[in-house]
């Protein structure tokens, strides 16, 4: 057996090129990857990282040693492997499952995977990912297949696209000027394969092309210190609105006509009201960070709010089990029973735009209501020695006077006017925490301040 693999996360593969990761263990997964799931035919594609075509062709040669049939989708963003996985076929068969090469927003020297199976179904601690560590880790794999694995190079662009036009069904699209930020990571051809179809839209695109290099920073708008070019793009240009993705672009960050970063809870909101539109008596997934505003939206809206676990691979299967139209995140995650209840950058701004131009409104005027209804803290993080014991401390100074306690996912507590939810991170050293009032900023921000300096001592 080799060294234990520090890579593999709770529902990926993450880790520092190439002391945690590197094509030696890439080729490895691959392998453990084909003899847990047992495919026929993988999807494979990467993001721009310095290190990405190494890996995948690390992966790809795994895979076709084991007698595995890949095709390759190139350069693309996470939600495209999802989308060649579930939606493409090869003389009527369908894919076994999808390996994505990426690291999303972690730092440039960093790279990582994200893996499927079929019907683009997540493999994650519990479906898989740690047997496929363990057989990575033993490296005892059978003799190369007789016949290797054929690799197919195909192109998915003109089918995704049209399946993202899709959710737009009939809106009426007004004039609109929209900033486009991709970070230098791989949303910029999309962009470019909407931009002819999509007339009535003024792209203006900024850090536009793929660059591993990241030479405006790690795309990750998140960071505070990563918003400040789309918003100065939105100012000089008088744009309507404002898009932000990181580098997978697995996430889409919104920004108003005003350069206001929207915080994604909020977006989670108006997108829940716009299906249960379409679909009365729907279920809606939500995490449990920030809830009250979202189950008040779908509650007043005759859906049915249910609350899962965060991270993607929980939110997909409790989509799926309860057969949910939609589900979404605070962190800008948004989820969607037609893109097989996986999660897309490209959805949720193109049904922003949609939104707009059906009512008429700004962005800003489609949220404002709702950020003062139930004001939100946004996540705080902090580097904590023991987490476990200050979400122990914290839950010992709170007791007495909450309503509610809730252990989903870290600790939330609720009370009459606000509430708070505390965890751990699942991918880094950290504890997580967001705060939300009724209706009240100054409490919010008051509780969040008597928050933090708890957890500073």
């Amino acid at each position: 057996m080799t060294k234990p693999l520090s890579c593999f996360k709770a529902y990926d593969i993450r880790g520092r090129i190439p002391d945690e990761l590197n094509t030696d263990i890439a080729y490895r997964i691959g392998r453990a990857y084909a003899e847990k799931i047992q495919p026929k035919s993988v999807i494979v594609g990467r993001d721009i990282r310095l290190s990405s075509d190494d890996m995948a062709a690390a992966v790809i040669r795994g895979l076709q040693d084991a007698g595995v049939d890949v095709y390759d989708i190139g350069l693309c963003g996470t939600e495209e492997v999802y989308y060649a996985t579930f939606a493409y076929q090869d003389e009527g068969k369908a894919m076994d499952g999808g390996i994505m090469v990426t690291a999303s927003h972690n730092p440039k020297d960093y790279n990582g995977m994200k893996l499927v199976r079929e019907q683009s179904k997540p493999v994650s601690g519990d479906t898989g990912l740690n047997d496929i560590k363990q057989l990575a880790e033993n490296n005892q794999f059978a003799a190369p297949a007789p016949h290797p694995g054929n690799i197919k190079h195909i192109s998915i662009g003109a089918a995704y696209t049209q399946h993202l036009l899709s959710y737009l069904k009939g809106a009426s699209l007004n004039p609109l000027k929209v900033v486009v930020n991709a970070g230098n990571g791989a949303a910029g051809h999309i962009i470019d394969w909407l931009e002819p179809l999509l007339p009535s839209i003024n792209f203006i695109k900024i850090h536009h092309e793929p660059d591993g290099h990241f030479p405006h920073g790690i795309p990750n708008p998140l960071l505070p210190e990563n918003r400040q070019s789309t918003i100065d793009a939105i100012t000089k240009h008088g744009a309507d609105l404002g898009i932000a993705w990181d580098g997978d672009f697995d996430r889409c960050f919104l920004f108003d006509e005003t350069g206001r970063f929207i915080e994604g809870y909020y977006i989670v909101g108006l997108l829940a009201a716009a299906f249960l539109e379409q679909h009365p008596g729907a279920k809606i997934v939500h995490d449990p960070r920030l809830t009250w505003n979202t189950i008040d939206i779908v509650s007043s809206c005759s859906g049915i709010p249910i609350q899962s676990k965060t991270g993607h691979a929980f939110i997909k299967e409790r989509m799926r089990q309860e057969d949910a139209v939609y589900g979404g995140e605070m962190s800008a995650h948004h989820y969607f029973r037609d893109f097989a209840y996986c999660d897309s950058g490209m959805i949720p701004w193109l049904l922003v735009v949609g939104l707009m131009g059906n009512s008429g409104k700004k962005l800003s005027q489609l949220v404002d209501e709702r950020m003062q209804l139930f004001p939100a803290s946004g996540e705080i993080n902090r580097v904590i020695a023991d987490p476990a014991a200050v979400l122990a401390k914290v839950q010992q100074h709170y007791q007495a006077d909450a309503l509610r306690m809730d252990f989903t996912d870290g600790l939330s507590m609720e009370f009459s006017d606000w509430r708070f939810n505390l965890r751990c991170s699942n991918t880094e050293p950290l504890v997580r925490l967001n705060v939300e009032a009724r209706g009240n900023e100054a409490l919010m921000q008051a509780k969040t301040e008597a928050l933090l300096t708890l957890l500073a001592e």
